[in-house]
């Protein structure tokens, strides 16, 4: 029975960890290497993530300084930064790229605490899906006479409260994500 158990809470934890992830990779007004996380160059046929390419720095909080070490990938770099969802121009000086990260109006900041609320409201649909998987094993534990009537009602109580904490964690990661928008 405990194995299930583990089953759920690792789940779950992946669960939390691909939501941190996507809070990480959102852009708040603040520069952020993090941001580049999810752009990939084309870099002679290979998908390379940009931080494998060149040194990335924040400048003033505001900007973002992109020095590839191998100058001919500058171009590449800026083209898959313009066709990327990241919002934002970038631009090339020859030796280096520049992304400026401008303030957020107040309609950007509430559809960025929307889009906050979306995914937390996905991560919880995963963490209840799971829930639901484990108490499905925990049953059919029961049906093949592996666990008892109570170690069923107990194991169903003990998923519930992992899920329950799981929850909780993925509402306070929303929250601190939406503090954070409001508060740039």
């Amino acid at each position: 029975m405990q194995e299930v158990f583990d089953f759920a809470t690792e789940k779950m934890e992946k669960s939390i960890k691909a939501l941190h992830n996507e809070f990480v990779t959102m852009r708040v007004g603040r520069a952020s290497p993090a941001v580049l996380d999810k752009i990939v160059v084309d870099y002679y046929g290979v998908p390379t993530p940009i931080q494998q390419m060149a040194a990335v720095s924040v400048q003033e909080g505001v900007n973002l300084i992109i020095q590839p070490w191998d100058i001919s990938t500058l171009k590449p770099i800026e083209k898959a930064i313009q066709t990327s969802d990241l919002g934002i121009n970038p631009t090339n000086d020859g030796r280096v790229i520049r992304l400026a990260f401008p303030p957020l109006t107040e309609e950007k900041r509430k559809l960025l605490c929307k889009d906050v609320s979306k995914y937390a409201e996905e991560c919880k649909v995963a963490i209840r899906s799971i829930r639901r998987d484990a108490i499905e094993k925990l049953k059919k534990m029961k049906k093949d006479s592996v666990i008892t009537e109570d170690d069923l009602h107990n194991g169903e109580d003990k998923i519930q409260k992992i899920t329950d904490k799981f929850v909780k964690e993925a509402d306070e990661l929303a929250a601190k994500k939406e503090k954070d928008i409001m508060e740039i």
